[in-house]
């Protein structure tokens, strides 16, 4: 991994910060094959502002900002503040989500529309994409699936930002990005007992392999037009999915990533984990290994959902 930062340019000399501010980071650090992840410690809702602002180029028309709004009072989702900051810098921003299918308050609309009350997200549109019914998105190259079921009013979004909590999970071992789409947009009454294989019969790697390939159909279906950020805050070894049950996160807080490559994104996160000083992912550590969590990585890669070669820029 190439650890290259605005801070280092300058502090060797090679440009002026008034010159560095005049081009495009990609371009300057144009390398083959690898793609860019940008970093900010600044956990804050100028920081997500901010970073988005590096990757929002093909941004358009009206767009879904996905995001997990937790169960009833859940400590460890993205405060509904910072996302609220976050929303003012998207032209025609909706929130969006699908129900679940395991026992939840959200498993159905009226439910989960009482929740999304409770846990404060009342200052946007938000659009349970799966309440009017499903459609099937096509899965190009998968091995386990053709298609997949999705909430039908994805059809109604030109674009994507996938704005993630990274932290644990039950069953995938991390929740990334990768999750996020794919489970997260995942109709609840078809499509997430497709990838689950009814309830809970995917385990281990076959389930990250589902779990790709309906990543891979929402990729697909936006093309260029979704982007990813992951918040590294808050890092329990159990997704929002626990709600108040979850563990008590143990990992550091670390900051915001954000990249045009879901792949190099959650790569990256993870390897931040896995790099930690003094061992202070490892709690997390073993719940990815116990779960064969990195699958998602490679099968992503299989399916040429992005690139594992990648560069962190520090703004």
């Amino acid at each position: 991994m190439a650890d290259i930062s605005r801070r280092n340019i300058l502090k060797a000399g090679l440009m002026t910060p008034a010159v560095l501010s005049s081009i495009i980071v990609d371009d300057l650090f144009a390398q083959e094959n690898t793609s860019t992840v940008y970093m900010t410690k600044d956990l804050s809702p100028e920081g997500l502002k901010r970073i988005y602002s590096y990757i929002n180029k093909e941004i358009t028309g009206k767009v879904a900002v996905k995001l997990h709004t937790g169960e009833p009072h859940g400590p460890n989702i993205i405060p509904p503040v910072w996302v609220k900051d976050f929303l003012t810098v998207i032209k025609n921003p909706t929130i969006v989500e699908c129900n679940v299918l395991y026992p939840s308050p959200r498993q159905n609309t009226k439910g989960h529309l009482e929740t999304l009350k409770t846990n404060g997200w009342t200052f946007a549109p938000v659009d349970i994409m799966d309440a009017d019914g499903e459609v099937n998105l096509p899965v190009k190259g998968g091995k386990h699936f053709k298609n997949i079921a999705f909430g039908k009013n994805i059809l109604n979004y030109n674009s994507m930002v996938v704005l993630t909590h990274f932290k644990g999970h039950t069953m995938g071992g991390f929740g990334g990005s990768l999750k996020n789409i794919s489970i997260g947009c995942a109709s609840g009454k078809t499509g997430k007992s497709q990838l689950h294989e009814g309830m809970w019969g995917a385990t281990g790697k076959k389930f990250m392999e589902n779990m790709v390939e309906g990543g891979k159909a929402v990729i697909d279906h936006f093309g260029k037009k979704i982007v990813f950020i992951n918040v590294m805050r808050n890092m329990s070894i159990d997704c929002d999915c626990a709600g108040t049950s979850a563990a008590k996160p143990t990992v550091p807080d670390y900051g915001i990533l954000a990249s045009t490559d879901i792949l190099a994104l959650d790569k990256a996160c993870v390897d931040i984990i896995y790099n930690m000083e003094n061992n202070a992912g490892k709690d997390l550590i073993e719940r990815i290994k116990s779960r064969h969590g990195l699958r998602q990585l490679t099968y992503m890669k299989e399916m040429k959902m992005g690139n594992d070669n990648y560069k962190i820029v520090e703004i």
